[in-house]
């Protein structure tokens, strides 16, 4: 078991803690110790630390992703995909991902995740939902661990294929009591629901339009007798309301509430079409909601309601989705995206850099259920992120705490459960350009 060091991040120009007073502290200190911060403040004693100088430096908790297709970074910018809709953008792509089997998941994982370490992230779900040629949940947790980010796998599914009036080839379809068979072996085998967990298995079925309204409700009753976290897509764009109002005769939010897909178990990918009743339902049961404002753009699906989101409580989290609708998994540009979304559709104060920060810190935490971290604060878990100021985005900035506006969207430094991933601005867990390479040739294999 890897124990890590006892380190001391010394004299950061700005903390930004996202604590329950959200302060924000200049010239101080962060201690860690056994994965979690035992101490901040201002001269800290270091004796038998390893120190980390933070000067010209934010740190910020570490970015939480709540929604990822960590597959799709092997099918960037693909030909056909690249303009367009929700609907003929799988169409084109379903195929492709057909071919992939346990080598194609792993390297696309350690991809993504490193990417996504790179943007500051330290936690991320991922929502894999089709299984080629032997390819398991496990191929993307045994990439999660190499890479060392804190991981939240979902056991996807589709289970309503061409043939019987669904999206997805039939090839790609499984039977939906494997589904539930496959899900509780994955859960048994992976998911930790103690504090400082690394691993949290989540139940996934695809879609209202991959899966049956039977598998939908016995996916719910499943996660509820694990006590496991729920996830699926819902109302992402206009099409996907269309589906829902002529098969199953009501809105994504009725049909959810109707199979039991409302709760603080439970969040949803996009939500870019819920309306006012939704977003009421939302709130009066703290089902969370994962941004994914990027991709939105990318498919043209619209500008999710996030400040009516949360103003009325719904709890809020962002997600770079995946790199097929993305095509960048850079979590702090989904930041950014967030607030000048907001703002380009309801006024330049419609939300600040620090609001939209927050989201991506805390927010994301409690969309994933986690009270453990999202935030810097003694007893919290050592997930930190160091930014560097002193380089040509930020030069001239007045507020280094906006770093939303000006800042850096790569970190210098990263932490997870006290362990170093990214120093000086490269992953250290694994071999990347090596990774990369792999990576590049799966891509090739597949256009031929």
């Amino acid at each position: 078991m890897f124990k890590p060091p006892k380190i001391l991040i010394q004299n950061a120009e700005s903390i930004v803690t996202m604590d329950d007073q959200r302060r924000e502290l200049s010239g101080c200190d962060v201690l860690i110790e056994d994965g979690a911060i035992v101490d901040i403040g201002a001269n800290l004693d270091g004796a038998g630390c390893e120190t980390l100088h933070a000067d010209g430096c934010v740190v910020t908790p570490g970015l939480v992703n709540t929604h990822h297709h960590l597959y799709q970074s092997l099918t960037r910018a693909v030909p056909g995909a690249q303009d367009a809709l929700l609907f003929g953008w799988l169409q084109r792509l379903y195929p492709i991902w057909a071919r992939f089997g346990p080598d194609e998941m792993r390297v696309s994982a350690m991809v993504g995740l490193a990417e996504l370490a790179l943007s500051g992230c330290t936690t991320s779900s991922d929502h894999l939902y089709l299984y080629p040629n032997g390819a398991r949940l496990d191929d993307t947790i045994d990439a999660a661990q190499a890479v060392g980010v804190r991981f939240h796998p979902t056991r996807g599914a589709m289970s309503i294929g061409e043939s019987d009036g669904g999206l997805p080839p039939d090839a790609l379809v499984e039977r939906e009591d494997d589904i539930l068979n496959d899900s509780i072996r994955v859960i048994d085998q992976f998911h930790d629901p103690s504090d400082g967990a690394m691993i949290r298995v989540g139940v996934a079925p695809c879609s209202p339009f991959s899966v049956s309204r039977e598998l939908m409700r016995d996916a719910a009753i499943l996660a509820r007798d694990k006590g496991v976290m729920m996830h699926t897509h819902l109302a992402e764009n206009d099409e996907d309301v269309a589906y829902s109002l002529e098969k199953f005769g009501c809105r994504p939010g009725e049909y959810a509430q109707d199979l039991g897909w409302v709760g603080q178990d439970v969040w949803h990918a996009h939500c870019v079409k819920l309306d006012g009743q939704e977003i009421d339902l939302f709130s009066k049961t703290k089902t969370g909601v994962a941004h994914c404002p990027c991709s939105n753009c990318r498919l043209g699906s619209g500008i999710a309601p996030v400040r009516a989101m949360r103003d009325a409580g719904v709890p809020v989290g962002l997600g770079v989705d995946g790199s097929a609708s993305n095509d960048i998994a850079n979590l702090m540009n989904e930041t950014r995206q967030t607030m000048l979304l907001q703002r380009v559709s309801l006024g330049a104060d419609a939300m600040s850099a620090r609001e939209a920060l927050e989201i991506a810190t805390r927010g994301g935490a409690e969309v994933l259920g986690r009270n453990d971290i999202g935030q810097i604060a003694v007893g919290k878990r050592a997930d930190i992120a160091v930014w560097d100021m002193r380089g040509v985005a930020s030069a001239g900035t007045w507020d280094p705490v906006a770093l939303v506006l000006a800042g850096p969207n790569q970190v210098r430094d990263l932490f997870v459960e006290g362990r170093q991933i990214v120093s000086g601005g490269h992953v250290t867990s694994i071999d990347l350009p090596r990774t990369i390479e792999r990576q590049n040739k799966m891509a090739l294999n597949l256009t031929s």
